[in-house]
């Protein structure tokens, strides 16, 4: 690319006040013969002006004063193209104009551009971004716009504020206020943080506010159900239909380890015979778009048989008579008390249960799991797949037998009485 022209100059312009001697000193930048202006907030006589050298006249203290002053703006202009060249933007007389006056900077408010990043993140949904990940920005984006009103009585703040203490600030308003627990509070700070390392990465911003802000989240114990319970919610009889079809739902989900949005839009199409000869799902995970690979069991393909011709699913193009998220978190609430059993039931147990008490026990390899799961790493399925002391105890069985078959050691003088 050849390189483009490049001009300053410092010239006087008259006032609007003919009787003033003074004129407004301006700066003009041309970038291949387009040029533009900005005052530079000086005044001085024409009689004093030297229009070659662009600079003022004589040697006394305010005209010495004047001439570092402008050396100063000078020095700016060609820091700001230069600063333009290295981060690949495009070199034009405005551009470099904007970021001598500041007015660049100033625009650059921080809501301004969460709003622009989700705009666009909006754009990419189905297309590589889940609407999931669009709508959890968006909610931080309300929280951080309610604690800049709250906190600092304005709806906006430029990104050249922001500091560690105002990352803190808005995670104590976060535990506070939105009573959220940490990991809950450092995912929206988190969100925050994309955005404003996006103005580190453009050169906007000189120093990330976030360097020495930890953002360690807290181990969460994962909650699943053991062999035990799954059959108790299994061979419990409900007189009431609306508890057995949620329950007959939270089965299959724990036997395909689908999550709740996954299953309320699993439809036929999704479910197909694999090379093996066996049904199977094969759909992508609304929350990541990953694609997941889950065999069907003998339980699951008796439950999708029990609802193939069910009015409610096929009004709906669904395959099982899935509710609202709020009010299956209800019914399954009532069915554990039903079933005697004491851990909170939700959603998501459906999906731990899978990764750990049916599939993990069971000696399914994590690799297996990661693809049915849809994870996207062997580092996500770890989370869910937690090793329960079923597993535990079945892996040492094991090894006491290798060491007895094996001899590994003889206990004959330790035992000695």
């Amino acid at each position: 690319m050849l390189e483009k022209s490049f001009g300053i100059l410092f010239y006087l312009r008259k006032q609007r006040n003919e009787a003033s001697n003074l004129q407004y000193i301006i700066l003009r930048v041309t970038v291949d013969g387009v040029a533009r202006e900005m005052s530079v907030k000086r005044s001085w006589p024409s009689s004093r002006w030297n229009p070659k050298a662009n600079r003022a006249l004589g040697s006394k203290e305010d005209a010495r004063t004047l001439n570092e002053f402008l050396d100063v703006v000078q020095a700016n202009v060609y820091a700001a193209r230069q600063k333009l060249l290295e981060t690949g933007q495009m070199l034009t007389a405005e551009a470099v104009i904007e970021i001598v006056s500041g007015a660049a900077q100033r625009r650059r408010g921080l809501m301004a551009l969460f709003k622009k990043h989700n705009e666009e993140l909006e754009k990419l949904i189905g297309k590589g971004v889940a609407k999931g990940t669009w709508t959890n920005f968006n909610t931080s984006y309300r929280h951080l716009g309610t604690f800049l009103n709250k906190e600092y009585g304005t709806d906006e703040i430029n990104i050249i504020s922001l500091n560690l203490e105002f990352v803190k600030k808005f995670y104590n308003w976060l535990r506070v206020e939105k009573n959220l627990k940490h990991n809950s509070a450092l995912k929206n700070i988190a969100n925050m943080k994309k955005i404003v390392i996006t103005c580190v990465d453009n050169g906007w911003l000189k120093v990330d506010p976030f360097v020495k802000f930890d953002l360690s989240r807290e181990e969460v114990q994962t909650t699943f159900l053991v062999k035990e319970e799954i059959q108790a919610i299994a061979e419990k009889v409900f007189v009431n239909q609306r508890l057995a079809r949620v329950r007959d739902v939270f089965i299959f989900c724990c036997f395909t380890g689908l999550a709740f949005a996954d299953v309320k839009q699993l439809k036929k199409s999704e479910v197909s015979i694999g090379i093996d000869s066996q049904l199977r799902i094969y759909k992508g995970r609304q929350k990541t778009g990953t694609p997941s690979f889950i065999p069907l069991l003998p339980i699951t393909m008796k439950i999708l048989k029990k609802y193939e011709q069910d009015p409610e699913c096929l009004g709906k193009d669904q395959l099982l008579p899935v509710l609202s998220n709020q009010k299956y978190n209800a019914y399954l609430k009532e069915i554990g008390d039903l079933c005697g059993i004491e851990k909170e039931l939700k959603t998501h147990v459906a999906r731990h249960t899978f990764g750990t008490s049916v599939t993990l026990a069971n000696n399914v390899p994590l690799e297996s799991i990661k693809e049915m799961m849809g994870h996207k790493s062997l580092r996500q399925t770890l989370h869910y797949a937690k090793v329960s002391g079923l597993k535990v105890s079945q892996d040492m069985a094991k090894l006491r037998e290798h060491l007895q078959e094996n001899n590994f050691i003889s206990e004959a003088e330790i035992i000695k009485m």
